[in-house]
């Protein structure tokens, strides 16, 4: 069986190649050769930048694919590009859209694959829906082969989830707790939350992949596990041996201090989220997700700080949080207290 990945070393994508290549797939990646590294032995790689199509198909020739997965596509310019490079060229395309364009604020916190999508706070979400309506509409119009897979929080050993980072993901974060400093924390840090290792992710989607039942369907992939916010910085704390000193400032508040945060928090990370996975079970036997966070975050933790690599610092990011812990702390000592 041949695949194609456009991407498939990033945090999501490197697990599925290596697994792919596991169990026999005839595997290609097409990327701009950025992260070498992370190319499973085995895979082939064609060097290309996806949004050149000429580039594209004149590296690509003549093939034929099983299945082609394109994990950086994200607005319909990308899909509809893809639509007219794979038409013909494989058997099934699965898009990487998102978690995120469940409806916001959520009428009910268990999400099916059924839930409505909308989400006006955050436009990554809405381009991702918009992308969704342009392949459902191929594969009603003429049978393009889509199949649609909404991760939410998905991490890997390059990475931790947090809720609100700087510029360079979440090692400053890291970092702060590592130092005994104080940390942000959006809310009350009481909303729940699912996170889910990449290497239980790409079961579920290699499950996916020439599986007669996935056409055009649609399948989030996540975990059964469900963390306050709180819970999963203690659990970073107790890898550390570190105190978690959280500072819970309300999202909305968060958002007005940068917009660009608006989506990310309003739009995502601040609502409780309970993912039905019975559709994925149902599809993929085999999957499972066996890495509890406890024990990926430590895998995580280990191999970030033994990587130089994946310790990126963030002073404006630092010194933001410092600032602003600082002045909303003052902030609150000086207002009046209610005795009723």
């Amino acid at each position: 069986m041949k695949a194609l990945f456009i991407g498939g070393t990033g945090t999501i994508s490197t697990e599925i190649s290596k697994l792919c290549v596991q169990k026999g797939w005839d595997l290609t990646l097409l990327n701009r050769g950025n992260a070498s590294i992370r190319v499973p032995e085995g895979a082939r790689v064609l060097c290309a930048d996806i949004h050149d199509e000429q580039a594209v198909t004149s590296v690509l020739g003549d093939e034929t694919f099983d299945v082609v997965a394109d994990f950086i596509a994200f607005t319909p310019e990308h899909v509809e590009r893809d639509i007219r490079l794979f038409t013909g060229k494989t058997q099934q395309y699965i898009f990487i859209s998102s978690a995120s364009a469940y409806q916001k604020p959520l009428s009910s916190p268990w999400i099916t694959e059924g839930t409505p999508l909308h989400n006006p706070y955050w436009e990554y979400s809405r381009n991702k829906i918009a992308c969704e309506d342009v392949l459902m509409k191929a594969y009603h119009d003429h049978l393009f082969p889509v199949t649609i897979v909404r991760p939410s929080h998905t991490y890997c050993e390059r990475s931790v989830p947090v809720a609100l980072h700087g510029t360079y993901g979440s090692y400053q974060v890291l970092e702060r707790i590592r130092q005994g400093k104080k940390i942000i924390v959006p809310g009350d840090g009481a909303t729940l939350w699912t996170v889910t290792h990449s290497r239980d992710f790409a079961v579920a989607f290699e499950g996916l992949m020439g599986n007669a039942h996935a056409m055009g369907e649609i399948f989030h992939i996540t975990s059964d596990e469900s963390l306050t916010w709180n819970q999963i910085y203690e659990a970073i704390g107790r890898v550390m041996d570190k105190e978690v000193k959280m500072v819970h400032i309300a999202s909305e508040t968060l958002g007005m201090l940068s917009p660009e945060w608006v989506g990310a928090l309003t739009g995502d990370k601040s609502n409780t989220v309970l993912f039905d996975n019975t559709k994925i079970k149902r599809a993929v036997p085999q999957f499972n997700a066996t890495i509890r966070f406890d024990q990926g975050v430590r895998e995580a933790l280990e191999y970030i700080y033994s990587h130089e690599e994946c310790q990126t610092p963030d002073p404006r990011f630092d010194a933001w949080c410092d600032e602003v812990i600082e002045k909303y702390e003052n902030m609150i000592a000086g207002m009046p207290i209610y005795m009723g």
